[in-house]
């Protein structure tokens, strides 16, 4: 039993041990990264194949009986040569050559049958391998997306995904036959000629040198080409996103080199994979053709010592392409490799990403009550931050009641928001729904209990109608009506010729951020809650459409729960309570009147928007 080396052993005594290990064949070597990558790979495929078994050994047959009828080709026309037209015995040629042609069409069958089954399986995998990504990332929370970036995620979804599924579909359609071809051609050489054959112990090796010297330079750039493309997605992403914010600070040609020069580093990496594979097929092809030179010249020699036929020199040189073309199928495989390694790498990162919001082993399944949210002691921190965000918070939001949440810039009004729906867990206390922690809950209840109308509300590509149903699919015309009329957005709905039916462009891309902000709330509504949260839900409408809508929501939530973020004085002033957060702490609790008068931190917020008199109206 091998244990860790005490600390006094000296170099002496470590030198002697490694050499009793390698005695036995025992030496340890660290794993290398080339090694790993291709563990990852073989990892990904064996999960994601293993339901196709049946259709991969159906490709493994056809292929092999494809195979075996090219390499009976040779042999079938080396005896049309010697035994037919040397002998001329035209007979011989016609019967010799009608079974040419029915172990061609065999061949054909075969190969065509083969690329069919092993394409459907190739894209299954795709799909399949896809739909995990989706369904992982539908999975993470905030944190996780931040950590790997929506443009990487998206470049892992289908660029990397493409890369492994074509490996798969070369595989079956090539690889597959390559080792079948190789074996059987250097067989049926030594069948024909074995002096000759001798010709391959230099030829094969030589191709797989020069071969794997020009991969072992490959592997790193593969995976620095796919870190490009990343880098030129986030770019085209941000500035597709900013497109506002560039023109409006003119800034076209900044963005512009910014993205050239993205570009350009994706290009150099592109030249230098270029450039190995425009030197590897000449290559492949300089040895191939000083083979046929060399059997040429041997089998010449041969052929006038009287060693060998005619008909056996070009059946040994259709051999000895077979055998290379063999070896370059699987230098084309080779190629594809490193890269994707690299993707499947990519891949399983993603999927071997535990979400940080992970659900209970036995979740809660029924929730009793109204919507009594209460917050309990909750820290918060970032991973890798030095401070929390949210320290000792604790604050109770009562049935019926609204309860507003002001605070400077930072000070984590929102981090504390989007812990009751879990798009965080907090570090530390708990948040509670009706007594149960959130994190007991299970995703469906809690999803149904709680509504939340985000910052940043996003509206995706379909009609008003498909929008607002997204919480409540079964929500009837009248009802979506309704919503809008409470969210102030019936007018500008019905202006428009289709009603609930106008489309909507890609997050909303087509209607004003007011209007958005509207139909957002609108959704929320149509899922009807039993708490309602409204991150800073209403910045963007004027102070009369703000006005209007607090009153209906104040009538239309009158028995749900109400948690405001805002910070307009104006929204929260009138709020059943009112929490005033500064740097992750509570520094004040209160109606709007006791806060003016014992909370300076609250009065500075409010005497910073409005006037000392209009403070106290």
């Amino acid at each position: 039993m091998f244990r860790p080396k005490p600390d006094g052993i000296d170099a002496g005594m470590l030198r002697k041990s490694q050499h009793d290990l390698r005695l036995f064949g025992l030496v340890l070597r660290p794993v290398s990264a080339s090694t790993r990558k291709a563990a990852v790979l073989i990892r990904l495929l064996r999960a994601y194949l293993r339901p196709y078994a049946r259709p991969i050994t159906l490709v493994v047959v056809l292929q092999l009986l494809q195979t075996l009828a090219t390499l009976y080709l040779p042999t079938l026309n080396a005896d049309i040569i010697d035994n037919g037209v040397v002998r001329g015995d035209i007979g011989y040629i016609m019967r010799t050559g009608g079974v040419m042609l029915a172990v061609t069409l065999v061949q054909i069958l075969c190969a065509c049958a083969a690329v069919y089954v092993g394409a459907r399986t190739a894209m299954a995998l795709g799909r399949d391998v896809r739909a995990a990504i989706f369904g992982r990332v539908q999975d993470f929370s905030i944190r996780e997306v931040g950590q790997f970036g929506a443009p990487s995620l998206i470049t892992r979804t289908t660029n990397d995904v493409q890369q492994v599924q074509m490996l798969v579909l070369m595989t079956l359609t090539l690889m597959v036959s390559a080792p079948i071809m190789c074996v059987g051609g250097i067989l049926m050489a030594l069948n024909l000629d074995v002096p000759l054959s001798a010709l391959l112990l230099v030829v094969v090796p030589v191709l797989i040198l020069a071969v794997s010297l020009i991969i072992r330079r490959m592997r790193p750039l593969f995976r620095a080409m796919q870190e490009r493309i990343d880098m030129v997605n986030r770019v085209m992403r941000e500035q597709i996103s900013g497109i506002r914010v560039i023109r409006a600070f003119v800034r076209d040609e900044h963005e512009h080199a910014r993205f050239a020069g993205a570009n350009t580093e994706l290009m150099s990496v592109s030249l230098g994979v270029g450039r190995l594979m425009a030197l590897m097929f000449p290559t492949v092809m300089a040895v191939m053709n000083l083979s046929s030179v060399a059997v040429m010249w041997f089998g010449a020699h041969r052929i006038d010592a009287g060693s060998m036929q005619i008909g056996a020199l070009t059946a040994f040189l259709s051999y000895l392409m077979q055998i290379l073309m063999s070896v370059m199928m699987a230098t084309f495989m080779f190629v594809m490799v490193p890269r994707a390694e690299v993707c499947a790498e990519r891949i399983q990162e993603v999927l071997d990403t535990e979400s940080s919001v992970t659900v209970a082993p036995r979740p809660v399944t029924e929730l009793r009550g109204g919507g009594h949210l209460e917050i309990r002691d909750v820290d918060f921190r970032y991973p890798g931050a030095e401070e929390s965000v949210l320290r000792g918070i604790s604050l109770v939001a009562r049935l019926g009641q609204m309860t507003a949440v002001i605070g400077s810039t930072g000070s984590g009004k929102t981090t504390l928001l989007n812990l009751v729906p879990r798009l965080f867990d907090a570090t530390g206390g708990a948040v509670l729904v009706n007594g149960v922690d959130v994190r007991e809950l299970d995703p469906a209840v809690l999803a149904r209990t709680v509504g939340l109308v985000p910052q940043k509300p996003y509206l995706f590509s379909g009609t008003i109608a498909s929008n607002l149903r997204y919480g409540n699919p079964d929500a009837t015309d009248e009802e979506l009506w309704r919503a809008l009329d409470v969210a102030q957005a019936r007018d500008f709905v019905g202006q428009l010729s289709e009603g609930l039916e106008a489309p909507i462009g890609q997050g909303g891309s087509n209607v004003s951020g007011g209007q958005r902000q509207r139909l957002a709330i609108a959704r929320v509504l149509v899922a009807q809650p039993r708490i309602y949260l409204f991150d800073d839900s209403f910045s963007a409408v004027d102070y009369a459409t703000d006005a209007a809508l607090r009153a209906a929501l104040a009538r239309e939530t009158s028995d749900a729960t109400v948690v405001v973020v805002a910070q307009r004085v104006s929204t929260i002033r009138h709020a059943d309570r009112i929490i005033v957060l500064d740097e992750g702490e509570v520094v004040g609790t209160g109606t709007h009147e006791e806060l003016m008068a014992a909370n300076q931190t609250y009065r500075e917020i409010v005497l910073s928007q409005l006037t000392e008199q209009e403070a106290a109206s």
